[in-house]
């Protein structure tokens, strides 16, 4: 068992031309499948939950569990707290032992949204080994993503990039570059790869201090996927993909075995499903064989 923060594993990760992947899971049953895919398949892997499931089993809870799968995985893991924009919250996860902090402020004023990163950063730090991520710009829904990605107001600046790492010494940084959460309306969507490029240079030109973050993972193509690795990116996260799959998986199973009444058996293909999904991706970003 490696249990670790995310920062050291995503500077291998850039330094290799590789990317981790970052699965939000909303069950343990998800938490399972994914971490089966990434021993098979010898990868690092990052497990998310976003506020929502935290909250519903309990911060310690969901501690607990993802310890008990993580001490027999024989693979770097971490466990992260995915856009939280409550401060007490995140505070909350960091004492619970989550080793990645993500609190987002993004939608506060670029000022607010530097406070409320370095209280978060200096009390994780203080707490212990625990790595927090922040975001500039909005990520928003994918029916808004033409409307981001042609709004520059939207997107992350890159030289306010370079001022908010300085004064938030955060660990991961999340620039917007027009990605979105949910389910592309297009097989291409529009993704600014000269600012996400720009940026990696203005903050990691002279050495990798700080890994840049991919958000809205699910529906990119494999040659949008390996450019934004390509140009630095070394975490891509994907949830939607997974919400997709484990419900889509559960209704056809009920369909099929519509007189069964084994809750087992549904747990079993949906972890199943989750696996093979979570392969393709470790697949993608290139980080087999990389544990």
């Amino acid at each position: 068992m490696s249990i670790e923060n995310a920062k050291g594993m995503l500077i291998k990760a850039t330094q290799g031309k590789y990317a981790v992947g970052a699965f939000n899971v909303t069950d343990f049953v998800q938490m399972e499948g994914v971490i089966e895919a990434a021993v098979n398949k010898k990868s690092p892997l990052i497990i998310q939950t976003s506020v929502e499931p935290s909250k519903f089993y309990g911060s310690k809870m969901m501690v607990a569990a993802f310890r008990a799968l993580a001490e027999s995985a024989p693979i770097p893991i971490c466990l992260h707290l995915d856009h939280c924009p409550d401060v007490d919250y995140c505070k909350k996860c960091a004492d619970a032992s989550y080793t990645n902090i993500m609190i987002d402020a993004s939608k506060q004023s670029f000022e607010e949204n530097i406070r409320q990163t370095k209280e978060v950063v200096d009390y994780c730090h203080k707490v212990g080994d625990i790595s927090v991520e922040a975001e500039l710009g909005i990520v928003n829904r994918t029916e808004d993503e033409i409307k981001v990605v042609e709004n520059e107001n939207l997107l992350a600046n890159p030289q306010q990039s370079v001022e908010f790492v300085e004064k938030t010494g955060v660990d991961l940084f999340a620039p917007a570059i027009g990605t979105a959460h949910g389910v592309y309306a297009t097989k291409d969507p529009k993704v600014d790869f000269e600012r996400l490029g720009k940026i990696f240079q203005l903050v990691n030109g002279k050495g990798i201090r700080v890994p840049l973050i991919v958000h809205g993972g699910t529906g990119l193509p494999p040659q949008t996927v390996a450019k934004l690795i390509a140009l630095g990116g070394s975490k891509f996260n994907v949830s939607t993909e997974l919400k997709y799959t484990l419900i889509d998986t559960t209704f056809d199973y009920i369909t099929e075995h519509r007189k069964e009444y084994n809750p087992g058996k549904i747990n079993t293909a949906v972890k199943n499903a989750i696996r093979v999904a979570v392969e393709k991706w470790i697949d993608m970003l290139g980080s087999a064989g990389k544990a």
